[in-house]
């Protein structure tokens, strides 16, 4: 009986120590944006994603597609939990000479390793003072998908907005 004991618990401590060395995803690709099951984005958008990971840091050239416009913004994040400075890229539809918002970004591997979380407070300057908005994405691979779910909180509204992207 001792022996039965004993092996279920060396059977359940190497689980454990499996699970914790659990492979954190990679996020690299070119990444197109399924429209069909995406929400909370404009009507008339599209996207595209080229991203690079090498270990903790992860690159990211995206590609926003409207009808007679089209911009690529770059953005990276460092996943080791410590705020950092950003300069978010202005609204698309900004006034020229507009003072590009300010950020302060954080971005960490979500428990477990199986994705991870980027919450960033920017303000912005308006000529009704400063507007203070606060985006948390989660990204997640699932069935070879990435998903990335967005929660955005400002002064004139908070929604939910969730980007699928399949791999080229």
């Amino acid at each position: 009986m001792k022996t039965a004991s004993m092996i279920g618990i060396l059977v359940l401590i190497l689980a454990c120590g499996v699970s914790a060395f659990a492979q954190k995803p990679n996020f690299t690709g070119s990444w197109t944006m399924d429209r069909a099951r995406s929400f909370g984005l404009p009507g008339n958008m599209n996207q595209t994603m080229v991203v690079t990971q090498n270990g903790d840091q992860i690159e990211v050239e995206t590609k926003l597609i409207q009808p007679g416009n089209e911009r690529t913004v770059k953005d990276s994040y460092t996943l080791d939990g410590k705020e950092r400075e950003f300069t978010p890229p202005a609204p698309a539809g900004a006034p020229p000479g507009q003072t590009p918002p300010k950020g302060k970004r954080t971005a960490i591997w979500m428990t477990g390793g199986n994705g991870i979380l980027v919450t960033e407070v920017t303000t912005a300057e308006t000529p009704k003072g400063p507007v203070t908005s606060q985006v948390v994405r989660k990204w997640t691979i699932s069935n070879g998908e990435l998903v990335i779910a967005m929660y955005v909180d400002n002064p004139n509204s908070s929604y939910e907005a969730k980007r699928i992207f399949v791999k080229k």
